[in-house]
């Protein structure tokens, strides 16, 4: 098989184009830039294209497909060219699709937790020894890639609700089918693309509509959002399965689920974890693992990269790193840490970053979502804003939105991690939260000379 990808270095699309090259599959790629690590890992494969930007002249009538990255326009020369010769482009969940249609798709969808859950699930299968394939959102520890396609049986895919391609606007989760199927949590996002929460949260309800035939829905009862379209939405030929939060406890900074009595000890913490944890196990449960194979497998699950990941610590500080960005996330991940610390103040970070938190009107659904921090400091760049061509906010009105007290602006990185350097840490926990690096800071070194 011969395949070009348009747009190779996007973090899952180069993932797949090395998944397809050790499958035997002979694949080439451009693109208009590529950055770290993507750059690095698909040089090592022998995939980075000869030079940077597009060349109709790559896409030839013996390439069986072109697979569109979200990165590409719909006016790039190599789509244009494909389409006229009549060469199948897909986007890259349809071309997921294609390759495991004969697979058991377990497909795990949410505003928030769906890397985790997707993570603890093929932790536990490769502890079972279990064969199987994937597409995950993060690059995990002990995986090499992010995408996995050979001839097992099962695969196991994240399933994001944002645009599958420039030319192809359904949702990525629309394009799975799964024959199990996961909703972690709703919560409104993306709102670009969806401009209203009804809006949002139709995709979902069409995600179980189109889960297969004898097929299985495992849904979060703790989200009201969730609980609601599970049991409303019409597919009289699945099962629905729900589940909540496990009876736990915390002693000397241990969570630990308690079963049947027995006390079982994680690496993992806050009630968000735990539902995750729950749902996992329900997905575990489909795939002939029991409970007790499952919960003997997943005490040394650590997390998936930048969810609530520990970067350093010491006997009396604990720097953690979070991908949470939205408002529900920054609550969620917050009252988690202060839980697991209640006796250390709690200085929480998070930067404004995507195109809904940087949206003044969207901005008004932060308030109250760091209040239960000691401290917490809110950053936004405003040439971050101007590169997104978003109205300016100003630091006055962050603050007003978040609505409470124990929240400082910042506009300057340098100046907040200065500030963050110069504090006195112990008995302290520090939370940086973003889905960007506010501007370029390496945040695990920052840890790491923290606690020194």
């Amino acid at each position: 098989m011969r395949v070009h990808f348009i747009a190779i270095g996007g973090s899952a699309m180069h993932n797949l184009a090395i998944a397809l090259h050790k499958k035997g599959f002979n694949v080439t790629g451009s693109d208009d830039e590529i950055f770290e690590p993507s750059k690095s890992r698909i040089a090592e494969h022998g995939l980075l294209p000869d030079k940077f930007g597009w060349d109709e002249s790559r896409i030839t009538t013996d390439l069986d497909a072109v697979i569109l990255g979200m990165h590409a326009r719909i006016d790039n020369p190599e789509l244009i060219k494909a389409q006229k010769l009549g060469i199948k482009v897909y986007s890259y969940p349809e071309y997921i699709y294609e390759q495991s249609k004969d697979k058991i798709r377990v497909v795990i969808g949410g505003s928030h937790g769906k890397t985790s859950i997707t993570s603890m699930v093929l932790h536990v299968l490769g502890k079972r020894n279990k064969k199987f394939d994937y597409m995950v959102g993060a690059q995990l520890e002990g995986f090499d890639t992010m995408v996995q396609i050979t001839d097992a049986k099962i695969i196991i895919l994240e399933g994001d609700e944002y645009l599958s391609s420039p030319i192809d606007r359904r949702p990525k989760f629309h394009l799975y089918h799964p024959n199990i199927a996961l909703i972690s949590g709703i919560a409104w996002d993306h709102i670009n693309v969806f401009p209203t929460f009804e809006n949002y949260v139709e995709q979902f309800s069409e995600f179980i509509k189109m889960i297969e035939k004898d097929g299985k829905l495992i849904y979060c009862k703790a989200d009201s959002e969730v609980n609601k379209i599970a049991l409303t939405t019409s597919n009289p030929d699945i099962d629905r399965i729900g589940y909540q939060t496990p009876e736990n406890v915390i002693n000397n900074g241990v969570t630990s689920i308690l079963v049947e009595g027995n006390e079982i000890p994680l690496e993992i913490f806050g009630d968000h974890n735990l539902q995750n944890l729950n749902g996992a196990r329900l997905i575990c449960n489909e795939l002939k693992i029991n409970d007790n194979q499952f919960y003997e497998a997943i005490q040394d699950f650590k997390g998936a990269s930048k969810r609530l990941e520990l970067i350093a610590k010491n006997d009396s500080t604990a720097i953690y790193k979070d991908f949470a960005h939205s408002p529900s996330k920054l609550k969620a991940t917050t009252q988690a840490v202060k839980n697991q610390y209640p006796d250390r103040k709690l200085i929480a970070c998070m930067e404004l970053h995507t195109f809904s938190s940087l949206n003044k009107e969207f901005l008004q659904e932060y308030k109250d979502s760091m209040s239960t921090a000691d401290e917490a400091y809110v950053y936004y760049s405003n040439h971050t804003i101007e590169h997104k061509k978003l109205e300016a906010i100003t630091p006055e009105e962050v603050k007003a939105a978040f609505g409470s007290e124990n929240v400082t602006i910042y506009n300057d990185s340098d100046e907040l991690f200065g500030m963050l350097k110069a504090k006195e840490w112990n008995q302290s926990v520090l939370l940086l939260m973003s889905s960007g690096n506010f501007d370029g800071k390496n945040l695990n070194e920052f840890g790491e000379r923290l606690i020194k």
